[in-house]
């Protein structure tokens, strides 16, 4: 009888083996292999995007030395006093808009009428515009003496790049033939700083017409709250005119020569307020409109999802009997399934004309930014993310209510406490951490989406006007998904915009896995409270 036994008993223990392996052992090998195969990938992802964005810096700031040493930053002093006129420009036609606005709206003004009115603002405004062009010509003069040193500079480079491959490939001949102009910037920039005698004196007639204008008798405006803003026009000319002597400044102290830190390449990338690609000008690579807009659409889409997810969570978890159950949940987790690429369309196609329609309704003219003056802005993107966002808050905080002990819940009610009552003082305060974990989680679902911003968030590369409030929100944006996705296509392998665009994606990386550790560490001191 035990000679029978034994040999079956050892017959099924070598079966359950594989490769020397129990079967417990080959489960456990299969999840940590699993594991293991997650932490290899998460290294990968991460040596991929340091080592294609780490040169970047190092290519900024060579970017930065030549606008410096081309002198195209010597002669943006001049171009920046020529955009301020231009603000100031504007802010004119703004009035000339309202004043309009207010001869056939509010006075009900033919059109020709209105305009008729507007003619001494209209001449006015054609004065002070002409104020400038004596400037603007100085400055395209030598913006096109500048911006033709850092053409040849870039050509010697590319021809540079030329020759160190042809040498590398062992064709010294070919190589040899590759000539590279040699740049004296000295000389060169020297042209523009011999100008600046000629600029003070331009400046000083420049400033001569600008008092010409002020001293010119005020247009006729409509109210006295446009008549009020003439006058801070005109303050802030003063403003202006006064400014001429610290470019002048500016100026005479400018040197070629200064070496441009490494800080600064740093620095220009993460305050930068511009992100300027393919420009005759000069390419600027600043993250920080990408980032506010992806910040903004975030909030939108945190404001409405919070409170839908939240609440839905709590119906379900502790209000809703099963049949609801049965219905509410699977509805909520199918948003999740929805191409992001689909919901995209249907924000161009639907969403986008029916906020900018309602928005013109004259019972929601209090809303900040109504009517809005573009269909696809933050408040587009945001209203379609919250969609995305609500399934994934609404399953954790589910979850997170789910955990909490019943006890709680029987504790409160025996002591007299109301359903409300329990819910808001006993079982939210002990889901509280593992509900803010969904929040961030969710967070971190919708500053990482792509497509949906990508088609309705405008995709305007500009900090918008928080001068206006809550109404900055209803202003087209751009984000930093977006901009990786619209232009990794069409830039050069191992250029600076291709690695601009991975340093970009180092920062979302960066984001994502801070608000994910955030998240992780309220979800332990979650688990803590409640054991």
């Amino acid at each position: 009888m035990d000679t029978t036994t034994r040999p079956k008993f050892a017959i099924t223990k070598t079966r359950t083996r594989f490769l020397g392996l129990t079967l417990d052992e080959c489960i456990q090998a299969f999840f940590g292999g699993n594991a293991f195969v997650a932490v290899v990938v998460l290294g990968l992802i991460t040596v991929f995007l340091f080592r294609e964005g780490a040169g970047f810096f190092g290519q900024n700031r060579a970017n930065l030395e030549l606008y410096r040493k081309a002198g195209l930053e010597y002669v943006d002093f001049m171009r920046q006093q020529e955009e301020d006129h231009t603000a100031l420009t504007r802010y004119l036609f703004d009035l000339r808009i309202k004043a309009f606005q207010h001869y056939t709206q509010v006075e009900g003004m033919e059109l020709a009428d209105a305009n008729r009115r507007l003619m001494p603002f209209d001449d006015y405004s054609y004065d002070f515009g002409d104020t400038v062009e004596p400037l603007r010509g100085a400055v395209m003069d030598l913006g096109d003496v500048a911006t033709a040193v850092k053409t040849r500079a870039l050509i010697n480079a590319d021809r540079e790049e030329e020759r160190r491959q042809l040498l590398a490939e062992g064709k010294t001949a070919e190589a040899a033939e590759v000539t590279i102009d040699e740049i004296d910037f000295g000389a060169e920039v020297q042209v523009l700083i011999d100008f600046l005698p000629v600029y003070r004196e331009l400046n000083t007639d420049f400033a001569a017409a600008l008092d010409g204008v002020l001293e010119a008798p005020n247009p006729d405006l409509p109210t006295p709250e446009l008549a009020a803003r003439f006058e801070r026009f005109k303050e802030l000319v003063r403003q202006y005119r006064d400014g001429f002597s610290r470019i002048e400044a500016s100026m005479a102290a400018w040197d070629w020569q200064e070496p441009v830190p490494f800080t600064k390449a740093v620095s220009s990338f993460l305050t930068g307020s511009n992100w300027l690609t393919a420009s005759f000008w000069q390419d600027w690579y600043g993250v920080l409109p990408l980032f506010t807009g992806s910040l903004m659409v975030s909030m939108v889409a945190l404001a409405i999802a919070v409170p839908l997810g939240v609440g839905a969570a709590i119906y379900v978890n502790q209000l809703a009997n099963g049949k609801e159950q049965r219905f509410i949940k699977p509805c909520i987790e199918f948003i999740s399934a929805i191409p992001s690429v689909v919901l995209g369309f249907f924000g161009i196609a639907v969403l986008g004309e029916a906020l900018r329609v309602m928005s013109g309704w004259s019972w929601l003219e209090w809303v900040p930014g109504f009517p809005v003056a573009e269909r696809l802005n933050a408040l587009t993107a945001g209203v379609l993310l919250a969609l995305i966002a609500v399934p994934t808050i609404f399953t954790l905080a589910e979850d997170a209510l789910q955990n909490v002990p019943r006890a709680f819940k029987e504790a409160s009610f025996a002591l007299g406490a109301t359903r409300l009552q329990t819910i808001l003082r006993i079982i939210l305060p002990a889901a509280l951490s593992g509900i803010i974990s969904a929040v961030l989680l969710g967070f971190g679902r919708v500053i990482g989406e792509t497509m949906v911003v990508l088609l309705c968030a405008g995709n305007r590369i500009a900090i918008p006007d928080f001068s206006t409030g809550l109404a900055a929100f209803t202003q087209p944006v751009h984000t930093m998904t977006g901009i990786i996705a619209q232009e990794m296509g069409e830039v050069v392998q191992g250029g600076i915009h291709y690695r601009a665009l991975f340093v970009v994606g180092m920062l979302l990386f960066f984001i994502a896995l801070v608000i994910n550790y955030v998240a992780q560490k309220i979800v332990q001191r979650y688990r803590i409270s409640i054991g």
